[in-house]
């Protein structure tokens, strides 16, 4: 029987974290608890999967150019070019060829969580191939162990959570377990808050700077201001959720900015030789009420707040500074795969 070659697409979505990266580290949270606020967006990685009748493997990014290719029996050498996928394909224990396809709306490094959307859309790619049955909590663990333990990239738990459950979620990190809790938050709410935010990006990433390494450091040498960061940090996980909760979006604005302060408490490297503190306070003297920097730092977007009516004035003055902004909407699907007629997601 001729083996079926129909293609699979699936899609993973990206996030803007409110507050709380950092406490979603074992280090932390299995002494402390942790707790994040994120939401995923209507930007995406997307992955074309087609079967081959071989034992080739051939992985091509359409946004990087890379291009690698390597037979199962040999496997893949872990170079640094595409090494995610390379990992999730050995993990899933993929025994026939395959073509795959890579495509995101991010850049490396941007901190919107494209590597873990990366990964999670590989994953559900091959799930659907080899007919296997996830919940979304199986696939963010088995995402996570691909990076953290097949890789060895440093990083916490929110990015896989957030790509396979999808939507406006408040995660909880303890040594038992990660709570997966939707933001009881009126369509009517969201929709203000999403009126009040703008996505920039700085226009440049430092990567591999060990942002997340130096962080471990900091609280393994017992820094007080990191602790003092991470405490903040988490508290403010709480603060923000339970203001959109409440439909108390205005006050988001001043929430980032102490979030921001307190992610350099814990942090102070986050913004060397980068433009964000720049960025930051040229929003703020353009009406932006607050804003803090996406992900781990080094770069990346930049999330701010204002009212609608001073987006121009932010957007001008940013883009002198050459920031790039980005249009996005919530969205509230996790990842999901397609053959033909036939949808792929993780089961409840």
């Amino acid at each position: 029987m001729e083996p079926d070659r129909t293609p699979i697409d699936a899609v993973a979505p990206l996030r803007i974290s409110f507050c709380g990266g950092g406490t979603d580290l074992p280090h932390w949270y299995e002494e402390h608890g942790g707790a994040v606020l994120s939401a995923t967006i209507d930007h995406s990685v997307r992955v074309r999967l087609v079967p081959r009748d071989d034992r080739e493997i051939r992985v091509r990014s359409l946004d990087l150019g890379h291009m690698v290719a390597y037979h199962l029996d040999r496997g893949p050498a872990y170079d640094g070019v595409m090494d995610l996928p390379k990992a999730a394909i050995a993990r899933m224990g993929i025994t026939r060829g395959v073509d795959l396809q890579i495509e995101s709306d991010a850049p490396p490094g941007s901190g919107l969580g494209g590597s873990s959307a990366l990964v999670t859309a590989v994953v559900a790619a091959l799930a659907m191939l080899t007919d296997r049955r996830l919940t979304a909590h199986e696939v963010a663990r088995l995402s996570h162990r691909i990076e953290r333990e097949d890789l060895g990239i440093s990083g916490g738990w929110q990015d896989q959570y957030a790509a396979a459950f999808g939507g406006f979620n408040f995660l909880e990190f303890s040594r038992a377990e990660v709570s997966v809790s939707p933001v009881r938050a009126s369509a009517r709410t969201l929709a203000a808050l999403g009126r009040q935010l703008l996505l920039c990006y700085t226009g440049s990433v430092r990567r591999n700077v060990g942002l997340i390494d130096r962080q471990i450091q900091l609280h393994r040498e017992g820094r007080e201001d990191t602790i003092l960061g991470m405490k903040r940090l988490q508290e403010m996980a709480f603060a923000m959720r339970n203001a959109v909760e409440r439909g108390d979006v205005d006050v988001l604005g001043s929430l980032l900015d102490d979030a921001f302060v307190a992610k350099k408490q814990m942090n102070p490297f986050i913004a060397e030789d980068t433009p964000i503190e720049d960025m930051l306070a040229a929003a703020r003297a353009a009406g932006a009420i607050g804003g803090k920097i996406c992900g781990a730092g080094g770069g990346g977007y930049l999330l701010l707040a204002a009212p609608p009516y001073g987006h121009e004035a932010i957007r001008d003055a940013l883009e002198r500074s050459g920031g790039q902004f980005a249009s996005f909407a919530f969205s509230s699907d996790g990842v999901r795969a397609r053959r033909g007629g036939d949808v792929w997601a993780p089961s409840p």
